[in-house]
């Protein structure tokens, strides 16, 4: 090739990745690739003839550190700042949840209706939208301004919940409808906002919150078990209604959880017996524990992760105790 002639492209891109990396890996393995790059600028006058019959190949050092980077460059991507949006904001677990999202040094949204729990998360820099998860105009509003964010909505989590334990026919139908519009209406009606937000995007990741109920008889929990199984069958729907969209929409069952609402169950100490009882582990949950399953389905599991009920129970429904 003529001296005054410039390389071809391809041997400009070659020479510049050599010298590119070499000069961020300048350790004594290197020191070969950097005279063969030194050589190639001389246009290849010196190029050892063992270099070829050794089977050493300079390319080698260079692109290990190159892979290396590139590992790290997406290690890096992957845990980049990314928008929650949690429903239901102010529930103990809830709580638990937005602060490892904000120690993670992601955004946090939360819909809540007691924004008082809320305010040590807001001095950490979590938004606090004052609403109902009923209220379709607030939790469009939460999704919203959890949407603004760089990057859109990337996980919504729903915390919402109550409990009514009475048989059928003590039961009046008002209270009937109201444990499904707490727990499954309001789920549906994330589901139907935050998913939308998402398809936009393309991608983005849904965790509701059932029950051990939900698929495990109970004794009068009637109520309770219609909403969270019609949440457990929407999830799964769901799941495969946006599995090519790019949405992963799973769940969480906890058993008795050491909560408000689940102080509502444990009333007293015979209660609390006769409930521990009925756990293979012998302990009720911790609101850490249902925390960190929320926080992998919504960071950490992996993609093909979908339609699916994480029991988080203590064994109850899986085991005899």
């Amino acid at each position: 090739m003529d001296g005054n002639q410039a390389p071809p492209p391809s041997i400009e891109v070659m020479e510049g990745l050599m010298r590119g990396a070499i000069r961020f890996h300048t350790s004594a393995q290197n020191m070969d690739a950097l005279r063969f790059a030194n050589r190639l600028e001389n246009g290849g006058v010196g190029i050892p003839k063992h270099t070829a019959e050794s089977g050493w190949s300079p390319f080698q050092s260079v692109f290990n550190p190159l892979e290396q980077e590139y590992k790290s460059a997406m290690n890096c991507y992957e845990s980049m700042s990314k928008s929650f949006l949690l429903v239901g904001g102010s529930s103990d677990i809830a709580l638990s949840l937005a602060s490892l999202l904000l120690n993670d040094g992601h955004r946090v949204t939360l819909l809540a209706r007691d924004i008082g729990r809320c305010e040590p998360l807001a001095t950490q820099g979590a938004d606090v939208v004052h609403g109902d998860a009923l209220d379709e105009t607030a939790v469009q509003e939460a999704v919203n301004r959890a949407n603004n964010h760089e990057g859109g909505l990337a996980g919504l989590a729903h915390l919402v919940g109550s409990i009514s334990l009475r048989p059928p026919h003590a039961t009046k139908l008002e209270d009937f409808e109201a444990v499904l519009r707490t727990n499954l209406t309001s789920a549906f009606l994330s589901l139907k906002l935050g998913g939308k937000a998402m398809l936009k995007a393309g991608s983005g990741r849904m965790v509701f919150t059932s029950s051990v109920a939900g698929s495990y008889g109970l004794t009068n929990h009637e109520a309770i078990a219609a909403a969270k199984g019609g949440l457990e069958a929407m999830v799964r729907a769901a799941a495969s209604t946006y599995a090519q969209r790019g949405l992963r929409v799973n769940a969480v069952a906890p058993g008795l959880t050491e909560t408000r609402l689940g102080a509502s169950v444990l009333r007293s100490d015979a209660i609390r017996e006769a409930s521990v009882g009925m756990i293979p582990l012998k302990r009720i949950n911790e609101p850490d524990e249902i925390a960190s399953s929320m926080h992998w389905l919504l960071t950490q599991a992996p993609d093909n992760l979908t339609g699916h009920v994480l029991p988080l129970d203590g064994g109850m429904s899986a085991l005899r105790g």
